[in-house]
């Protein structure tokens, strides 16, 4: 099941239909988020026959989504976004992926480019030696397996407790970096084997902590609202619930393959598994990746921890950095929605996907109740990342989501080749980027020229109506896995 571009109906610029109708199973459209070039991309891999595989899941309600950064993923593509009835739906843990709660947390500072630059090595230094990053990597925050429980049920909140954060870093979180529902006993003995030295660590792939400026300002009142201004030096934090979330989703896969036979599911692809939502399965999945999700907040939070003792260190006291907001990314989240004129209960599997919830709405700080949710999407390590605003399209036509990134244009293996990391390195530094990486492979991965161009991807997301720019992000200094 190859696409062809003639299969797809343009409704405009930005949108192309798949219909129902295209191929047997699938209980509703698939509509796919996307300029021409992007689509030529996109039409390059099987993403758009995993958007049309989603789109027979049981008790899908509305359409399954596909965005611009969209590319071929396990079960869902990355950046594949889709909502099951909570009743009558299925819970499929390949529509949040392995790294569950991979997300980014902006951190703007007190400092301007110019107080940075003569320092960014040093800085950049400081911050590779504090900030463990890779794969097997382990951190510094002491967590015994009786406490590990508490942080996969409470989340960020545990970290702040021991000294590692200021409370008012979790009024700017999603779910205020903790999901209700949590239940450690519901989480493998392996998984938190695998979670419990990680705390405060990076990881590799595309994870990363870049130092960043603000280039430039679209919307003045509502960057001001967040807490920016031109010049301003920032921090985009971007990493996950690293081993114990991986190991949640490959054990919970296991269950729902051996489960499907019994509830008369059938797919037309196993990466799909899937259980109903009211089964003890998907009780005890959903209580698992909260569990895990909560593991990334907390994760995230140590980071921040370790990240403000590098900046006073390196560049004094009045080094101050505060949380602009942290978003999640692979997730599955019970929310409320309008779908049709009719008000639904559904779980919106995110899987590469974020929130962009409009102003006013009951889930954003108080802070930014009139501006909207701070809407986070970086890009590669020598581009550009963006801040944009939530808007009410999106809550009317995507469950209030986005795009996560830029997304890949080329295979890990396809960006390695021919390429020399001296070579690399030197193009950055030559942009006035400094980058540090535990390995080769942490740097030739993820050379810029790997992923899709985000000004492209942000300008898709922008002329929809699903956000707003806000700002343009510049990099300073790299860290990578």
């Amino acid at each position: 099941m190859s696409m062809q571009k003639n299969q797809l109906r343009k409704l405009d610029r930005y949108r192309w239909l798949v219909p129902r109708s295209t191929h047997s199973g699938m209980h509703t459209d698939a509509l796919i988020y996307a300029d021409e070039q992007l689509l030529e991309n996109i039409l390059g891999d099987s993403s758009i026959e995993q958007a049309m595989n989603v789109a027979c899941l049981p008790g899908i309600v509305g359409r399954s989504l596909a965005m611009p950064d969209i590319h071929q993923g396990y079960g869902f593509p990355i950046g594949g976004v889709a909502a099951t009835d909570f009743h009558h739906g299925v819970i499929s843990p390949g529509g949040v992926g392995f790294d569950i709660n991979c997300g980014v947390r902006l951190l703007g500072s007190t400092l301007d480019r110019d107080d940075v630059t003569p320092k960014i090595r040093e800085l950049v230094n400081q911050l590779f030696r504090d900030v463990p990053a890779g794969t097997g990597s382990e951190g510094t925050v002491p967590c015994s397996f009786a406490e590990l429980d508490d942080v996969l049920e409470r989340g960020a909140s545990w970290v702040v407790e021991r000294g590692f954060g200021e409370a008012a870093d979790l009024e700017f979180c999603e779910e205020s970096g903790a999901m209700r529902g949590a239940d450690a006993g519901k989480v493998s003995d392996r998984a938190k084997q695998r979670g419990r030295t990680q705390l405060g660590t990076l990881g590799s792939g595309n994870h990363f902590l870049e130092v960043q400026y603000v280039e430039k300002i679209l919307e003045p009142e509502i960057a001001e609202a967040f807490g920016l201004h031109v010049n301003q030096v920032v921090v985009l934090i971007h990493c996950g619930s690293r081993g114990l979330g991986h190991q949640v989703c490959t054990d919970f896969l296991k269950v729902m393959n051996e489960a499907m036979p019994r509830y008369s599911i059938s797919l037309p692809d196993r990466q799909l598994a899937c259980v109903p939502l009211r089964s003890p399965e998907a009780k005890e999945c959903l209580a698992a990746m909260a569990a895990a999700a909560n593991f990334a907040w907390a994760n995230r939070q140590a980071i921040t921890h370790f990240t403000r003792g590098a900046f006073r260190r390196i560049c004094g006291d009045s080094a101050q950095l505060r949380v602009v907001y942290d978003v999640a990314h692979n997730m599955a989240k019970r929310e409320h929605h309008r779908v049709e004129g009719e008000d639904r209960e559904v779980v919106v599997h995110r899987k590469g996907a974020t929130r962009s919830f409009p102003a006013g709405s009951p889930e954003l700080p108080v802070a930014y109740k009139d501006a909207g949710q701070p809407v986070l999407i970086p890009g590669s390590m020598g581009t550009a990342s963006w801040v944009l605003v939530g808007t009410d399209r999106a809550m009317e036509e995507t469950f209030g989501t986005v795009c996560h990134g830029a997304g890949r244009a080329m295979s890990r293996t396809a960006a390695k080749r021919g390429r020399d990391v001296r070579t690399e390195t030197k193009k950055l530094q030559d942009l006035g980027i400094i980058l540090r990486s535990e390995t080769r492979d942490g740097i030739l991965e993820e050379i810029p020229e790997a992923y899709k161009d985000v000004d492209a991807v942000v300008d898709v997301v922008h002329n929809a109506g699903l956000a707003r720019k806000v700002a343009r992000l510049r990099p300073m200094g790299v860290i990578k896995g």
